[in-house]
């Protein structure tokens, strides 16, 4: 497994050596002790996939309180991949990263607990895994608005497909203090 740092600290984009020959190819997408001497200590609780078409941009989501950080990957398709950091006092407070991941290049987004996240599918199909540090709680589900243009998020669309919530979402500047993760250094 290869760790290729971004921009954010703790946000990274995980390669698995992939082995293949005529009959398809195998790779180990998750490996506790492989992670933890790549600087990820995670303890996966809950594992969901979803499938959307072309055009279909999910998020940007977060849980606060209870955070979850997110192991995520693409099984079919490809996405366009996004994590913003919202840690009140970050010094990367605002900033974003993105990846390209896809069934063909079998990369990873190692998403850190206090990140937003959300992807925009680039195929025709695509279906996306996430695995959860922590379970999913409705009461503190929440989410940024996709375009906010003080993130200036350079998504390859302009006119996604969208849930209703995440029409609705609020801008980052518009989310009560209360409501966004703390940094700790």
């Amino acid at each position: 497994m290869k760790r290729n740092d971004t921009r954010l600290p703790g946000v990274y984009v995980l390669e698995p050596r992939v082995f293949g020959d005529a009959r398809g190819f195998f790779y180990e997408s998750f490996n506790a002790a492989t992670y933890a001497e790549l600087g990820i200590d995670a303890q996966f609780v809950q594992t969901n996939v979803s499938r959307s078409a072309r055009g279909v941009l999910r998020g940007l989501h977060y849980q606060w309180p209870n955070p979850q950080g997110k192991l995520v990957s693409v099984l079919e398709g490809e996405v366009y991949d996004v994590v913003v950091d919202i840690r009140r006092g970050s010094p990367t407070f605002g900033r974003w990263e993105a990846a390209v991941l896809s069934a063909e290049n079998h990369r990873h987004f190692w998403i850190p607990e206090g990140f937003a996240h959300g992807f925009c599918v680039l195929s025709e199909f695509a279906t996306f895994t996430y695995q959860c540090t922590a379970l999913y709680e409705p009461r503190a589900d929440a989410a940024i608005r996709w375009n906010d243009a003080a993130l200036a998020i350079d998504w390859p669309v302009s006119d996604p497909q969208l849930s209703d919530k995440d029409a609705r979402a609020p801008l980052l500047a518009e989310v009560p203090e209360d409501r966004l993760p703390i940094f700790v250094p």
